[in-house]
């Protein structure tokens, strides 16, 4: 068991965006797509490296709501800097799949 408190949870920013872009991102490593999130006027557009070709194609996501770590450094991937960290969790097969809320919300809407 963790030693992990609410209090530890409450540092994370998990946020509401809604995917305005993704395309190809043939320089990374492993197969990813590059993301434009839409997290609202407090944030606004940030970029995401996601793995998440297994499951889904560039013309599917545009228009998805995700929930991704907003307060996060900046990781450079290649030629690309991810800004915030696109959540999913492993299909029985190990292909990711989005985390997103089965209802609309304000976009930028923080997880509790």
């Amino acid at each position: 068991m963790s030693d992990a408190t609410l209090a530890d949870f409450d540092k994370i920013d998990i946020r509401l965006g809604r995917i305005v872009a993704a395309e190809a991102f043939p320089e990374a490593r492993r197969p990813a797509y590059r993301l434009r999130i839409d997290f609202g006027p407090e944030i606004g557009v940030k970029s995401s490296s996601a793995q998440i070709t297994d499951r889904y194609a560039p013309e599917t996501l545009e228009g998805r709501l995700v929930l991704a770590v907003v307060n996060f450094p900046p990781r450079r991937i290649g030629p690309f800097v991810s800004e915030v960290l696109t959540l999913g969790v492993s299909d029985a097969d190990g292909a990711v799949v989005l985390v997103a809320p089965d209802a609309d919300a304000p976009l930028g809407a923080r997880l509790h």
